[in-house]
């Protein structure tokens, strides 16, 4: 995603005059479609800020709650990327909502404070940063989910602890590497206005910059998203066929197995979900970015951009509600909390260990299931 790149803010033709003759005299190349934050916005400005509140609103919500969930079912450990890829959304919810709403309040901007406002806050920088490091994040998870799938031996040699957390170390800095350089080399503030990601020393540079962030950031994430999951499938559908042949009916390692299996397969499914949702909501903002550079004096309605760009938010808003569905750990947390789909245990409970068949002799056997979980889980 380019976030903010092209983003066409709605002010009077009169501002977007001056301003472009402003910026004209400070640069040798402006791109006028850039993100700009006037003094004054239209009606559909405010509306268009309104909408990604709300996105921002719904979305940091939903991420806390799937990280307490994941955190209570103590899949946080197991699960370290997919509890990094929750934490990346909310930083990327909370500061979208901390954005539109310092944009609602309509600040002029001079002077030194005026400055870093602009670059910290209405250049959507935090957004930024958070977005490309949540796309790494997921393509991290999905070459993870790829080794231990189709190479397990060669994934347990390769994912050790300290690889785990590198990788979640590199996919918060990939966004600041890539995103803080570009920032302070092409924003300024010029006549009260914030040209964010605007000013480009030539056009040749600044389509260099969107060919790059389009190819890696969509393009290489799509072929490693198709590649590694077809893997995947391929696999899981070849081991289930070679298990039905050898399993071996009532025997505690064939439950503990397919339980493991179960769980596996429900990390595999939600990831699958997830970027093949991520395709879908970047795809209208890349097709558009991909339009404008291909021709210069495009022209689209003023709403298409920000229906476009809206579009994307949605990725990291619904995240969320996608591992709350898919994922079968988190979800028993998420109805536990609901008082009307509180299970009540059938099974008697001797001492807080919840029990399962008698024997002969009457006396109480562990439940393999919730054997194998306190375990493993």
């Amino acid at each position: 995603m380019i976030q903010g790149w092209f983003e066409r803010e709605m002010i009077t033709e009169e501002d977007s005059t001056i301003s472009h003759l402003s910026v004209a005299m400070a640069t040798k190349a402006v791109d006028t479609t850039q993100t700009v934050t006037s003094s004054s916005f239209s009606d559909a400005t405010f509306y268009f800020y309104c909408a990604q509140i709300v996105v921002g609103v719904v979305g940091t919500a939903g991420n806390a709650l799937i990280l307490y969930a994941l955190v209570a079912s103590k899949q946080h450990k197991k699960h370290i990327m997919i509890v990094n890829q929750n934490a990346l959304d909310l930083f990327c919810c909370f500061f979208l909502v901390v954005t539109n709403v310092v944009r609602l309040c309509n600040i002029r901007l001079s002077g030194v404070l005026g400055y870093w406002l602009c670059i910290t806050l209405l250049s959507e920088v935090f957004v930024s940063c958070g977005v490309y490091g949540a796309t790494v994040n997921i393509a991290i998870i999905t070459i993870d989910r790829y080794l231990k799938v189709v190479y397990p031996v060669l994934s347990k040699k390769i994912m050790r602890p300290w690889v785990i957390y590198s990788a979640v170390a590199f996919a918060w800095l990939v966004g600041i590497v890539f995103t803080i350089p570009l920032l302070f080399k092409t924003t300024a503030v010029i006549d009260g206005i914030c040209w964010a990601f605007a000013l480009y020393d030539s056009y040749e540079t600044q389509m260099a910059v969107y060919s790059f962030y389009i190819l890696f950031f969509y393009v290489f994430m799509l072929i490693i998203f198709t590649f590694c999951y077809w893997r995947i499938l391929v696999t899981v559908r070849r081991q289930a066929r070679v298990m039905a042949r050898h399993n071996a009916a009532g025997s505690s390692t064939s439950t503990a197995q397919t339980i493991s299996n179960q769980i596996e397969s429900s990390v595999i499914k939600t990831m699958v979900l997830v970027a093949a949702f991520y395709a879908i909501c970047y795809l209208p903002h890349m097709a558009l970015s991909v339009g404008q550079m291909l021709v210069s004096n495009l022209i689209i309605p003023r709403s298409i951009d920000p229906l476009t760009r809206i579009a994307s938010y949605l990725y990291i808003t619904m995240n969320p509600f996608i591992y709350a569905t898919k994922f079968d750990p988190v979800k028993e947390i998420l109805k536990g909390m609901i008082p009307s789909c509180k299970q009540v245990s059938v099974q008697p409970v001797d001492d807080g260990v919840e029990l399962g068949e008698t024997t002969a002799t009457g006396n109480a056997v562990r439940n393999p299931h919730t054997r194998y979980r306190e375990e493993h889980l």
